[in-house]
């Protein structure tokens, strides 16, 4: 049996004739059961609500002392959210209307009233409260969503015209909403393209038309009321109807000033050296390639310098590195003297640098530059009251001639400087192809790493790394060491780049996924505190086809579980084939295998990829964490790479911790993570193993 509900009625009506009328019409009707309060008087019926929670109040219009509307004025201050229903006479039927306006739900005429229509007009006041009270709840949430959210909303009309801002809105356009409800937006929103200066058109007239979402363009700059300028992004909204019918539309944008120059920022420090100012190694090659592009499709040529300064290393051990990195400053400022505006001078580190010299006619020119760039080096620098006196050796590759890539004509200047510097120093050579004697040490290295890989000649080293924090070990780092039977041990950094131009790196790379899944697997078997193991991925091996496959059968395999393992790709490799990446980042994910970016900072750097890619962590590269301490950029752009990934929820490690003072910088910083020999050298799985028993932590290396 289905319980009704009781509602309390109050009438208030002077006429006890009236009243005794009504009074017999109540009963159970339907869902609810009402019960019936009587008060003669509207002070009586004041008094009653004041004590009382009322669902109904019948009222009669016709009260001594109070007549119409001010009549459910007084109700409405006694009781709120009281419903109301009034009583009037047949010739009084229009002051009940009036009323009404005031917030009663329905009128009786007295002496028509029957008992079916009494009940329907209460059941219909409660009903009609509780959707008003339903509609006002969820209106409210609206309200402050639209309020409380950080970004800007603004609602127009069909025609344009606005009907509505949130408080981010009013902040950001400069307007309040009762001054811009009803002007068109583009009075209120003027966008003009950053690059251009011209007026963007309407967003919302097209999303209108269209009857579809849209978006700004990427270089949308908001001008506010007081003329200050602001970047922006948003999306674009058509409003419905109930009849899903475009009655209006919705722009909502943010204010991404500071994001874009703190992008702007991370990307020119990445991209240029932070001693000199010039452009490193990876800007280099982008401008190189795309030189390269250019001259192809017009047949012209361009010219790779690589120099090398002789005597540097005397001058920065016996005076001091400060001394020396002026004195690289007084260098690298002769050399952009010494050619044109559209070459480039880059730095790729130490005292190397190379020149980009763009639409050359032949090597007559290019010795010009040479020659000059001799000249102005040997020059006398005074450093530090200091007159030091530096020259340097220039090896000059030419494109076509003598290599068709970035790479190419780069190695081949290399060989032609060190040509230069087995003449006697402080002069130029033109490569020759007999100069090339490195690429039968690279054929060797080749051979010999097939060699390798059938008689096991490759092992691993761990790298900790620790929790900043709690200076326990979270994690190591896998490193392939490689010991040639005849030479002894060979450094990664002369066989890996001739592993990854050979293609073997992919057979190596299995081997290492393999050998560390395993050792992790053990290390958890024996007991040992659970570790991630972080590995390195090379491009060829992220991009090759069944890289995921093959990764997945290697975990299942060894039995290990993938969130046990970090896997380290550069942003180069992401960057380069993005939507590869992203599928291939997603599937990894899905198994819960974590990715981190490893040597961030020393490539493309782009806040858009990293908000859309499925990344764990970004791994500081150790060349920035070196000069944290020395007052560089590189301090700076290390602080904004860890601010970066704390707005984007990504974990940070620092590679290449030596010293205290280091550890000491990073842990202000808020890193989460760091390697290096401050804590520990890559060791051999069985003096991790021994470390892990003993204590789990390097506290005691730790400042």
């Amino acid at each position: 049996m289905t319980m009704q509900a009781v509602k309390t009625v109050l009438l208030i009506e002077s006429d006890t004739e009236e009243s005794r009328l009504i009074g017999k019409m109540f009963g159970n009707q339907g869902r609810y059961s009402f019960e019936l309060t009587y008060a003669g008087s509207m002070q009586e019926g004041e008094s009653y609500l004041a004590d009382h929670a009322v669902d109904v109040v019948l009222l009669d219009l016709e009260m001594p002392g109070t007549v119409g509307q001010e009549a459910v004025r007084r109700i409405r201050k006694a009781a709120p959210r009281v419903s109301i229903v009034l009583l009037t006479a047949p010739e009084r039927e229009s002051a009940a209307i009036l009323a009404m306006q005031e917030g009663a739900q329905d009128y009786l005429v007295k002496g028509q009233i029957e008992t079916r229509e009494l009940m329907r007009a209460l059941r219909n006041a409660i009903e009609r409260k509780v959707i008003e009270e339903a509609l006002y709840k969820s209106k409210e949430r609206a309200q402050v969503t639209l309020d409380c959210i950080g970004d800007a909303v603004v609602c127009t009309d069909l025609a344009g015209n606005i009907s509505f801002l949130n408080p981010v809105a009013e902040s950001m356009t400069g307007w309040s909403l009762q001054e811009a409800i009803g002007h068109p937006l583009a009075e209120i929103l003027e966008l003009v393209d950053a690059t251009t200066r011209k007026t963007i058109p309407n967003p919302l007239e097209k999303a209108i038309a269209q009857d579809r979402v849209g978006g700004l363009p990427a270089n949308c700059i908001l001008i506010r009321r007081d003329r200050h300028e602001l970047f922006i992004e948003d999306s674009v909204a058509p409003i419905h109807d109930r009849d899903g019918m475009v009655d209006g539309s919705v722009i909502v944008f943010r204010d991404v000033t500071v994001a874009r120059a703190l992008a702007a920022k991370i990307v020119h420090l990445a991209e240029h050296d932070s001693l000199t100012g010039l452009p490193n190694r990876l800007l280099l090659n982008d401008r190189l390639q795309q030189s390269i592009a250019h001259e192809q499709r017009h047949k012209g040529r361009i010219a790779v310098l690589f120099m090398d300064l002789d005597g540097f290393k005397h001058i920065n051990d016996s005076l001091g590195h400060p001394s020396g990195d002026r004195l690289l400053q007084s260098v690298a400022m002769r050399i952009e003297e010494c050619v044109r505006n559209p070459d480039t001078v880059s730095r790729q580190g130490g005292d190397e640098f190379i020149v980009l010299l763009h639409d050359v006619t032949g090597p007559a020119d290019i010795a010009v530059v040479a020659g000059r760039i001799l000249q102005a080096v040997e020059a006398i620098h005074t450093v530090d009251n200091h007159d030091l006196h530096v020259t340097t050796s220039i090896g000059v590759s030419l494109y076509p001639e003598d290599g068709l890539t970035a790479e190419s004509l780069i190695r081949n200047a290399d060989t032609a400087m060190y040509q230069a510097k087995e003449n006697g120093r402080n002069r130029y050579r033109f490569f020759k192809p007999e100069m090339n004697v490195r690429a039968v040490e690279r054929q060797s290295i080749e051979e010999d790493m097939r060699h390798a890989l059938k008689h096991r000649e490759f092992s691993l080293r761990y790298q900790p790394i620790v929790n900043i924090m709690s200076s326990a070990i979270s994690g190591v780092e896998a490193l392939i060491r490689w010991k040639h039977p005849t030479r002894g041990f060979i450094p990664p950094m002369e066989f890996i780049p001739v592993a990854e131009e050979s293609g073997l790196i992919l057979s190596i790379g299995s081997w290492v996924l393999r050998e560390a899944c395993t050792q992790a697997k053990a290390w958890l078997d024996a007991g040992l505190p659970s570790l991630t193991m972080a590995i390195n991925v090379s491009a060829m091996q992220f991009q090759s086809d069944g890289f995921i496959e093959g990764l997945f059968a290697i975990l299942d395999e060894t039995g290990l579980d993938p969130q046990s393992i970090e896997l380290e790709v550069t942003e180069s490799v992401l960057m380069k084939h993005a939507g590869l990446a992203a599928s291939v980042l997603q599937a990894l994910r899905g198994r819960g295998v974590r990715v981190s970016v490893d040597d961030f900072g020393t490539g493309y750097s782009s806040l858009n990829y990293l908000r859309k890619f499925s990344l764990d962590a970004l791994k500081i590269d150790q060349s920035f964490v070196r000069e944290i301490t020395k007052g560089s950029d590189d301090k700076a752009l290390v602080t904004a790479i860890i601010s970066m990934a704390r707005s984007l929820r990504l974990q940070v490690i620092a590679e290449g911790v030596e010293t205290s003072e280091e550890l000491g910088f990073l842990k202000a910083e808020g890193c989460d993570e760091a390697q290096g020999y401050l804590f520990s050298r890559p060791l051999p799985a069985e003096q991790i193993t021994l470390l892990l028993e003993s204590r789990g932590s390097l506290q005691s290396m730790a400042p």
